[in-house]
């Protein structure tokens, strides 16, 4: 069975939003370690400069991303706006499309 793009999208949409809940003891962390003092926040500002720890911290900026902007498809959605098929194919492009821009915006900004 193939499932529908408007199918992947929600897949997708709850998936990232379990990536972000793991991602934010990453964030929790690096947050504490930037409290503790100022030794603790060179060490993080340090730790910040490796490619695997900015690959993780983009990797949760991106989940961000798109899971932010299909909650607000969702939200445009409940408003009775592109409930059709059509219509949730068209946001569903719209949606990844602007997703591909944030998150390619947010590793430059990162990297």
């Amino acid at each position: 069975m193939r499932l529908p793009v408007t199918a992947w999208a929600s897949i997708t949409h709850r998936a990232s939003g379990v990536f972000i809940f793991v991602g934010m003891a990453v964030l929790l962390w690096a947050l504490d370690a930037s409290l503790s003092g100022p030794d603790e926040f060179a060490s993080l500002q340090e730790s910040l400069g490796s490619p695997l720890l900015k690959l993780v911290i983009w990797a949760v900026v991106s989940a961000l991303i798109y899971h932010a902007l299909a909650g607000i498809k969702h939200l445009i959605m409940d408003m009775g706006i592109g409930e059709t098929m059509e219509g949730g194919i068209r946001g569903v492009r719209i949606v990844v499309c602007l997703s591909v821009v944030f998150i390619l915006a947010a590793g430059i900004w990162i990297w």
